[in-house]
């Protein structure tokens, strides 16, 4: 890690865009799509206005970063990029900078913007897929949103200099027994990798238990619950899926996050969720999500809604080191490197 002079922190590696607060899916695993309107995540995601991040605002991040993290990377995020009006501007303005870029997507409409994407120097694209064409989109709530990402990947692969392509696929109660199935749909693609993400989640209790402590100044709420049955998952099957694949061979890497190497340990993320999974957050020292409303949190969307700093009022690299920030850091690095409620999030073990 480069150390940044002024602050002797790590300098960030991801400047996380959360460019737009509205989703076109209806993800049943999601506290946007089930619309649970309580949660962190659900603020984090689509709490903001303005709907979408001005122009100028996401120009002045992209600014700052070339000048003073030039090493970072640009992640455009949240909620779904490709309907951000301002998309394929702001990814060629960063381009001519010098900056790498990155979407995150559903990729419902990535045919419309295949060729725009490739022409702006679009340098990653993160795509988010649950499993086969009938589970994903019963998961989705879109009768055709698996067969138009595909459609979307294949206008990618049509041009020349397109970016490198990856799927990411969350684990739940509805694929599971289905997810080698899932890797095969893909054999013919030149992806660089596939992921399974076992599900990020922050049940009643553990909030609660996180709040007698922390509760004032870091609050935390049931999150990516209420559309799921955790009990539901057959851990069993799962198990033996997770078996299968990992001694499997494809043709690009396949990984499951977390890796879990045994059936206790298994059955110790889903069944106790009070128990930390993981040994310390990584991402409050490397990554930073800006609102559309140019408001600063830590990491990512799953993290705490805790506002460090806001981008109309300092700048990143001021932000970066802010008191309120490194209070943070240090509140976490103090309680051994995770709180209770970061028990499920994926930065207790990316």
């Amino acid at each position: 890690m480069h150390l940044d002079p002024m602050s002797a922190l790590p300098r960030p590696e991801w400047i996380v865009l959360g460019v737009n607060n509205v989703c076109n899916l209806h993800c049943r695993m999601c506290d946007v799509g089930t619309r649970y309107e309580k949660s962190n995540f659900y603020a984090n995601l689509v709490g903001t206005r303005p709907v979408d991040m001005p122009l100028d605002l996401i120009k002045r991040v992209i600014d700052q970063t070339a000048h003073q993290f030039p090493g970072a990377k640009l992640g455009y995020g949240f909620t779904e990029p490709l309907i951000y009006p301002h998309l394929s501007e702001s990814l060629e303005y960063a381009n001519g900078l010098g900056l790498y870029t990155a979407v995150t997507t559903n990729a419902l409409m990535l045919a419309g913007h295949a060729e725009a994407l490739v022409k702006a120097g679009l340098n990653d694209i993160f795509i988010s897929l649950d499993g086969t064409p009938d589970i994903h989109n019963y998961i989705r709530g879109n009768r055709r949103s698996f067969q138009r990402a595909m459609e979307g990947i294949e206008a990618l692969l049509g041009f020349r200099g397109s970016p490198g392509i990856s799927v990411f696929s969350v684990i739940t109660e509805w694929n599971i027994g289905h997810l080698a199935a899932f890797i095969d749909y893909f054999r013919h693609i030149p992806l660089l990798r596939l992921g399974f993400l076992h599900q990020n989640f922050t049940t009643h209790e553990v909030a609660d238990r996180h709040n007698l402590t922390y509760g004032n100044l870091y609050p935390a709420t049931e999150s990516c619950i209420a559309g799921v049955q955790i009990e539901n998952l057959d851990l069993d099957l799962l198990w033996r899926e997770i078996q299968e694949i990992t001694q499997g061979d494809y043709a690009f890497p396949v990984s499951f996050s977390p890796e879990i190497q045994t059936r206790d340990r298994l059955d110790l993320y889903y069944k106790s969720p009070q128990v930390l999974f993981g040994n310390r957050c990584r991402d409050i020292f490397r990554n930073i999500m800006i609102k559309s409303d140019g408001t600063v949190i830590p990491a990512h969307g799953r993290c705490y809604n805790l506002a460090v700093g806001n981008l109309y009022e300092q700048d990143l690299g001021a932000i970066w080191c802010s008191g309120v920030f490194n209070r943070f850091r240090d509140a976490v690095t103090a309680a051994g490197g995770l709180l209770p409620a970061c028990s499920r999030c994926c930065s207790a073990f990316g």
